[in-house]
């Protein structure tokens, strides 16, 4: 007899948003994961047992939630988070992922890894110390990866007997350092304590005059459709699939991920960069064959003329197609720790699924995430470092800003001698 655990159906097609947390040493940030995923039943008893005792065992006055997170022993042991954590939760409304990142300076890269597919951002301020260098940098950093949804979680509230005053107070420092970025639209301020779970999942009975959502409620709830780009047809070739079987003997077909916009079969489009026509003969996915193909959808393409095209190239549609250019602007992140980039230093370039080899023309300007100055005199950048970088590329890319499309206005920057992932790019 088999014992196949049905999978709910509806638990496939739930919507999921994906969020990241960021807050500076201390702030909380293991105990909230912690206990949302315990107060939305999110965790096995014996896991809980585990924690109890080890919290005992510690001497600790409360049940430790930050052990069911912290999943490194000498982590713990230690005290720190690092690396980023990918942890998976549900509740009957919603699938999550959460990338846990540490909140150290010397942890941005960590911090961008883990932000750039999330599409929210819950950033930890403590209540007693309030918006601190570190808070910035966070919010700096998920406006830079174009995160336009941010909760600022007010955490420790028990710890200033849950002051209206005091949580008024940190809504308004942290509103006028927001209001000097672009890309966030939707920002919620919640008073929360994550050791005692008031605002979490639950509604606090401490804070009656706070009116807004808890936050798995806005977890929930929040409206992520419009963040993807719709509008700009985009489709990088993966893999070109030819069966060479006699069942499917002329079958030609192109594998990839939609990248933005909308396909249908039967729409006139462009392959880039030969730039010829032919229209969308069908759509295949895993589910048999579409309608219609949007972001983040993965499917085949097949097409009604033979053209040459191989991994690398995408399929766009004429009335707006991508920029095609061999000398960009971005912004990178620096994340080599024996390497500094180096003007004139040369890498190859991976954005989306095509590879170039590339030159650091100019570097233009480094950011002082703390403070959001422009440092422009120091042209080499070391490990975790952010600024405006110009690249000429060896074959023109097709891409477009990074505001526009965070698929194809990403790319990475490798090392041409080791091979090793040296800066994460956002084209400007």
């Amino acid at each position: 007899m088999s014992h196949e655990i049905p999978i709910d159906e509806g638990y496939l097609d739930m919507d999921l948003l994906r969020f990241t947390t960021a807050g500076s040493v201390d702030d909380g940030k293991s105990t909230l994961i912690g206990r949302l995923l315990y107060d939305s039943k999110n965790t096995f008893e014996d896991q809980i047992e585990a924690v109890e005792e080890t919290s005992k065992k510690r001497g600790d006055e409360n049940v430790n939630l930050a052990l069911l997170t912290d999943g490194l022993r000498a982590e713990r042991e230690q005290g720190i988070t690092i690396d980023v954590a990918y942890r998976y939760f549900a509740t009957p409304k919603r699938k999550f992922i959460i990338a846990d990142t540490p909140g150290h300076i010397q942890y941005t890269r960590n911090m961008v890894t883990g932000a750039s597919t999330a599409n929210l951002a819950i950033i930890l301020v403590d209540a007693r110390t309030g918006v601190i260098e570190q808070t910035c940098r966070h919010a700096f950093i998920a406006n830079l990866l174009r995160i336009r949804h941010v909760i600022v979680a007010v955490n420790k509230m028990d710890l200033v007997d849950y002051s209206e005053e005091r949580f008024e107070e940190i809504t308004k420092e942290f509103e006028e350092f927001a209001s000097r970025l672009d890309n966030i639209v939707d920002m919620v301020t919640i008073p929360i304590s994550a050791l005692h779970g008031d605002n979490v999942v639950e509604k606090s009975t401490n804070t009656p005059w706070y009116e807004g959502p808890t936050m798995l409620y806005h977890l929930e709830n929040v409206y992520i459709g419009s963040d993807h780009n719709h509008v700009d047809a985009r489709f990088p070739v993966q893999w070109v699939i030819r069966p060479h079987s006699d069942e499917h003997h002329d079958f030609r077909g192109y594998a990839g991920r939609v990248a933005g916009g909308v396909f249908k079969p039967g729409d006139d489009v462009v392959v880039q960069p030969s730039g010829f026509t032919t229209k969308i003969k069908a759509i295949e996915s895993l589910e048999g064959p579409q309608e219609q193909a949007f972001a983040p959808l993965s499917c085949t393409m097949t097409l009604e003329d033979e053209i040459d095209i191989s991994r690398g190239d995408m399929i766009v549609k004429a009335n707006n197609p991508p920029k095609k250019e061999q000398v960009i602007e971005a912004m990178i992140c620096w994340f080599s720790e024996d390497k500094q980039l180096q003007p004139r230093g040369k890498y190859y370039l991976r954005h989306t699924t095509k590879e170039v080899k590339a030159i650091v023309q100019e570097v233009k300007y480094k950011v002082n995430i703390n403070t959001l100055h422009k440092v422009e005199d120091d042209t080499t950048f070391g490990l975790n470092e952010i600024g405006r970088v110009s690249i000429r590329c060896s074959a023109p890319l097709l891409f477009d800003s990074y505001r526009r499309n965070r698929q194809t206005g990403s790319f990475v920057l490798i090392d041409s001698q080791t091979n090793e992932t040296v800066a994460a790019g956002m084209i400007v």
